[in-house]
Parts: C-alpha cells; structure tokens; sequence
C-alpha cells in the first residue's frame, strides 16, 4: 500500500478530484469523518489529510511515499524529497504587493524594508538577490492588513484573483515564482519502490503536461526560489 500525504484546506478538493478520476475513490463517508488516515476503495492508497506546510515532512521522513502539496510550500521548506510531477492544478503567484505609494524598491534606503509574509525564508532569499535589506515580520493570519495598517512596507504572499488585494488598495509589485500542486516523493521510495510510485506518477499525470511542467525527478537539495533543475528521469 502507497501512503500519501495530502495538503488540507486550497488544494485539497481538486487533488481529491484529481485522484478520483485516476481511479482512486476515497468514500464520501470517510471524508465527513474526523479520522485522520484514510484509504480507497480499492485498498491501494492510504491518505494522510495534514496542513500544507506538513506534507514534504511526512514525505521526507518516510512515513508517507509520496504526497501533495503546492510549490510554495517547496520553495519556503526545501525539503529532500524528489518532485516528478507538476499536476497542473492549484495555480496562483508568489508576490510582492503593497500600497500604491510604497516605496519598496527606493535606493539608499536608511532603514530595512519591513516585510510581512507568511514565506520568511523565500522573502528572505528573494531581498538578498537584490541586494536589498529587509526586516522581515512572520505572520500566519491576513497577510495584507499589515500593509493596509502601515506595520509593513510590502507583503510577500500567494494571489490567485488578486480580488482581496485590490479591495484593500493594494497592487503587485513583482512575481516571485508562479505556484501550482506539486507530487513528490520520499527518496528511498522512489528507488525501492520503483513500479508502484511510477504507477501512481502516471496515474496522476495531468492529460495536456502544464507549461513549464517537469516530466523529471527533481533533486530539491539543488532547487532555489528561481527553479528546480531535472536529475534523473522518473521512467
């Protein structure tokens, strides 16, 4: 049995759907449940609904073979793990935003840019890259009212309409990265369970590949915040 961890909350829908229609059905009954771990139909699968940010630990440490999860999570944890598979769902950007006078890309500035973000590692990369000293505030709740409120400059977080940044005066600055749903796999799995992960990697595969899609197995040891360069192919 294939044990995936699943990201709960923006993904978890279409990658239900996503797994549905490869054949893998979780029951609607499981799913009103409050049980933790779940399984098809057909007994193959075991599901793992966990946060976002705990997938690739699941998958890293060998508890799940596999999972899915979006790339921001990637980008901000860089996590060992392989990741063959853009599943060509869940699309939104990883931004730069702020007020429309903001003065974020100044030069000589005499203080560091303050920054809100949910993303404190990838901000921190990205503002290195250009050289520009930030003082970066963490924040788990609504990104944008700390540049509504004056307590950042600018905010780095994923948009996908852009609709809640506008209703609050806000404009993109910059794209940082363009995020989808990402299926990746334990390291040792991949080897040891070759046919099986491979199985589910086709399975699973989006029926037109995503642009800039990758039909690879990604070494993420090497990825950075700008792209992940293939290793070996995956079949």
């Amino acid at each position: 049995m294939i044990t995936l961890a699943l990201a709960k909350g923006r993904l978890q829908e279409a990658t239900l759907a996503r797994l549905a229609a490869a054949g893998i059905a979780v029951s609607p009954e499981q799913l009103e449940s409050r049980r933790l771990v779940l399984e098809d139909a057909a007994g193959e699968y075991r599901f793992l609904l966990v946060k976002p940010g705990d997938v690739p630990i699941y998958v890293e440490h060998g508890i799940a073979q596999a999972g899915v999860c979006g790339r921001d999570v990637l980008l901000e944890h860089e996590p060992d793990v392989y990741e063959p598979l853009d599943l060509g769902f869940g699309f939104c950007r990883l931004v730069v935003a702020g007020r429309t006078n903001a003065s974020w890309t100044a030069a000589n500035r005499l203080s560091k840019l303050r920054v809100a973000t949910k993303y404190p590692r990838t901000t921190q990369k990205y503002f290195q890259r250009r050289a520009t000293p930030v003082d970066i505030i963490p924040l788990t709740g609504s990104v944008e009212l700390a540049a509504v409120l004056g307590l950042a400059e600018c905010i780095v977080d994923i948009v996908e309409t852009g609709r809640t940044l506008a209703e609050n005066g806000l404009v993109v600055f910059e794209t940082i990265a363009v995020i989808s749903a990402q299926c990746i796999v334990n390291r040792a799995a991949f080897h040891l369970e070759r046919a099986r992960v491979t199985q589910l990697l086709e399975r699973l595969a989006p029926a037109m590949p995503p642009p800039q899609s990758s039909t690879v197995c990604e070494d993420h040891t090497r990825a950075k915040t700008t792209g992940f360069p293939p290793a070996s192919p995956w079949r």
